[in-house]
């Protein structure tokens, strides 16, 4: 099987409200992607994207589409996007095979 990108139902179900709070529909995806930063090296980023290019890599998982470039596809291959509704601690986690250390803020990792 192919290496992919996904997300669990908690995380899907809080993109879903998020997107349909700012009215997206159609070809509107969540871009995940990795830049240099943060206490660990790297950095996860997340926005909100209607437009792949020919460069990325489009996957849908909970029935949300995921884009993410070829460089950042690079660090994340096999990442599990969750969401924790935990009301003090909630938020996205990543959970990613390819991580050798990560932060105590969970955003920020070393490969």
């Amino acid at each position: 099987m192919a290496a992919t990108v996904s997300i669990t139902e908690n995380a899907a179900n809080k993109i879903s409200r998020i997107f349909s709070e700012k009215q997206l529909a159609g070809e509107a995806g969540l871009r995940i992607a990795v830049q240099g930063g943060g206490c660990s090296g790297l950095s996860y980023n997340l926005s909100i994207d209607d437009e792949p290019t020919k460069f990325d890599r489009v996957f849908d998982s909970n029935g949300v589409r995921l884009i993410v470039d070829k460089k950042s596809f690079l660090y994340t291959a096999g990442l599990i996007l969750d969401f924790d509704t935990d009301e003090f601690n909630g938020g996205f986690a990543f959970h990613n095979p390819k991580a050798k250390a990560t932060c105590g803020c969970g955003t920020s990792f070393a490969v």
